[in-house]
């Protein structure tokens, strides 16, 4: 893991990512005049960032994770990599945990957002905290889901740009492609198996133990399927 993430931060991949995740965040939702525009709604929320954050999300999480073992293997050191005294899984894990870090660190500028909503509130604190803490902790289960798609992805090539398109497929298809099939086929309950579904529940302030477990299960799945993928090599 701490390998991982010093290999981020000696090149400008971690730098650019946290930077762009900022950068990208900051301009829709305090400089763009549009929908997700913070002072254009009125109100004192943060409904527009967590809107907003998963769709970056789910290109920038690629971006990090899509050299994670296509990198290694392209360069052959993947052999090399597995024949170091740690399991499989340790392999993995700290590969997912690596990209993970660097993606909570991006996070933790965005808590400036929450001060300055609530400072600019009428009257000062007009700001559900509850809410906002439940979609912090729904965007973080979210981040390590596609993490985890992110890492399994990179097993599938040795070409970062393949495993990076892979990636965002199985991100988009998985957060909002559900809630499209739901829709067309008027069924509630596959509507349930998106992400987006749970992670619009956590984000009403309430963590329910039926959304938790949704999240922890696709991440653990993917982490079994990158696990089972190396097993192959």
């Amino acid at each position: 893991m701490k390998k991982e993430i010093n290999s981020f931060f000696a090149s400008p991949i971690g730098y650019l990512v946290i930077a762009l995740f900022l950068l990208l965040n900051g301009l829709f939702l305090w400089f763009f005049k549009g929908d997700f525009n913070i002072l254009d709604n009125g109100f004192a929320d943060l409904s527009s960032f967590f809107l907003l954050a998963p769709w970056i999300l789910m290109f920038l999480i690629p971006a990090v994770t899509m050299r994670s073992f296509a990198d290694e293997k392209k360069q052959g050191t993947l052999e090399l990599l597995l024949t170091k005294p740690v399991t499989r899984l340790q392999i993995v894990l700290g590969k997912y945990f690596g990209a993970f870090i660097l993606i909570l660190i991006a996070l933790l500028p965005t808590l400036l957002y929450v001060f300055t909503v609530y400072k600019l509130g009428s009257p000062e604190g007009n700001l559900d905290l509850g809410s906002t803490l439940g979609s912090y902790f729904g965007l973080l289960f979210l981040v390590a889901a596609y993490t985890a798609m992110g890492v399994f992805a990179s097993t599938l090539s040795d070409n970062q740009i393949v495993t990076f398109i892979i990636a965002v497929f199985l991100c988009f298809f998985f957060y909002i492609g559900f809630e499209g099939i739901a829709d067309a086929l008027s069924s509630n309950f596959i509507d349930t198996l998106g992400m987006s579904f749970h992670f619009k529940s956590m984000s009403r302030g309430v963590l329910d133990t039926r959304d938790i477990v949704y999240f922890l299960s696709v991440s653990t799945l993917f982490i079994a399927l990158t696990q089972f993928n190396i097993n192959n090599k």
